[in-house]
């Protein structure tokens, strides 16, 4: 796969924690975790790419390595890191691979700068998640009891029963309890604040969707109504995976990755 470097980027009064592999001259790839994790959740993906990309994976701020500014956080602000970070990296012309919150940071990037973005991948994501009487009731409970006031329920959500049953769950558990409060519950709010349904239906750029059929969190008919919403999208359905298919089948997840960058003549 080539060089795997890790850095911090200044994005304006803070840094994100950068992962860079493959060829630098290569098409770039950005992608963007969810809410809980960082980003090794793509680790295994990666090593089932195409080599001659450029591959850039960020912790989101509050998340993994990167610094963690006092919250609540805005969309906005998650959107701008984003910018910020490409714009560091002198990044044209990326696809923008985000999963579930890095799904909704896509979805505000590709509106906000399209000269960065040629292509999506909106895994396990939509343009408004949830409703904000949840978000606030999770946030409370976790500034109360900590992240574990929340896992169990989470991971349930998250995994497959199957995967659940089995010995990796522990990893999982670790990085998500091992989550700072102030970088979930800012993040948290940045989600419960956004629907970007009507600026997402006016894209049109190369889109596609990703969904696992045992989603608690975003359920495949989500994903597949929220990248309808864009002419000429591709929904896949991968099975026997939950909200990170990316981790519970990334051979799959790879190949549908890879189809679609050749399909848009990205490598």
């Amino acid at each position: 796969m080539g060089r795997d470097a890790m850095r911090m980027v200044d994005v304006g009064g803070h840094a994100l924690h950068l992962r860079e592999a493959g060829d630098p001259r290569g098409a770039p790839v950005v992608f963007a975790h969810a809410l809980g994790t960082d980003l090794r959740i793509w680790d295994a993906v990666l090593a089932h790419l195409p080599t001659g990309l450029r591959l850039l994976r960020y912790d989101l701020r509050g998340h993994g390595l990167s610094d963690c500014p006092p919250g609540p956080y805005g969309m906005g602000a998650l959107v701008r890191d984003a910018e910020r970070l490409l714009d560091a990296l002198n990044v044209r012309g990326a696809v923008f691979v985000g999963l579930s919150l890095g799904g909704m940071v896509a979805q505000g990037l590709a509106i906000k700068r399209l000269d960065q973005i040629r292509a999506l991948v909106l895994s396990n994501t939509a343009t408004k998640i949830d409703t904000k009487d949840i978000w606030d009731r999770r946030i409370a409970e976790i500034r109360a009891g900590g992240m574990a006031a929340q896992s169990s329920a989470t991971l349930e959500r998250w995994f497959s029963r199957d995967f659940r049953a089995g010995p990796g769950m522990a990893i999982w558990r670790n990085m998500l309890e091992r989550q700072t409060v102030e970088g979930y519950t800012g993040c948290a709010a940045a989600v419960a604040g956004t629907d970007f349904y009507t600026p997402t239906s006016g894209l049109r750029l190369p889109v596609l969707g990703i969904a696992g059929s045992e989603d608690g969190s975003t359920p495949p008919d989500l994903v597949r109504e929220t990248v309808a919403l864009i002419p000429g999208s591709r929904f896949e359905l991968i099975r026997r995976a939950g909200h990170l298919p990316c981790v519970e089948r990334p051979v799959t997840y790879a190949a549908l990755l890879t189809r679609f960058l050749k399909e848009i003549g990205h490598v």
